[in-house]
């Protein structure tokens, strides 16, 4: 959070921005770390007893059994620096998704996002002017998409199968304000952020 805020003191940042919680294996926090934070009043949950599941999944199931009404709320968890490190991280956050793929989730990092499109809905995509005209991508994970159409990007898919080994919908433009989804199999959407 500090970096987010580089003329604030480093401090007065830590303290404002808080977590309610932490929660994870606590094999890569550092102790100093966990005591400022727990005498700031943060809930530690120290889940090292569970190995079969990632940190990411441990905070997830978290929030959602600590969110009343869950299915009636706007819920979006961010989750920034999801992406950019080791890939079998970054497949680990992947499969996050896959397993709270009824709660809204978006992985950032500095130049992306990827979120998931459940194939339960119809998906519309706002897209903020500032983002049109950005790469991005869909592709099925998991399962192949067997029907899959699109609107609002420059390269649009009709009823279009895709599969790992056959087409996936990489390096597409958005062209539209609104970009719709609508196919037959969960897909990962991915999309370019702009840096300033």
């Amino acid at each position: 959070m500090p970096q987010l805020f580089p003329n604030d003191d480093l401090h007065a940042v830590r303290r404002k921005y808080k977590p309610d919680a932490i929660k994870g294996d606590m094999d890569s926090v550092r102790d100093d770390v966990v005591h400022f934070y727990k005498d700031l009043g943060t809930t530690i949950v120290d889940a090292s007893h569970d190995q079969d599941t990632t940190d990411l999944h441990k905070c997830v199931l978290y929030i959602h059994n600590n969110i009343p009404d869950l299915q009636n709320s706007n819920l979006c968890i961010l989750v920034v620096g999801a992406l950019g490190g080791r890939f079998d991280h970054e497949l680990g956050n992947i499969n996050v998704l896959y397993n709270f793929s009824t709660v809204r989730l978006i992985l950032l990092n500095d130049d992306c996002l990827i979120q998931l499109l459940p194939c339960t809905h119809r998906h519309e995509i706002h897209i903020d002017s500032h983002f049109k005209g950005q790469h991005c991508g869909l592709a099925p994970v998991g399962m192949p998409s067997r029907n899959t159409t699109t609107t609002g990007l420059q390269w649009n898919l009709s009823n279009t199968e895709m599969k790992f080994g056959g087409l996936v919908s990489t390096s597409n433009i958005v062209r539209e304000n609104v970009v719709t989804v609508h196919s037959d199999a969960d897909l990962i959407w991915t999309m370019a952020i702009k840096k300033k």
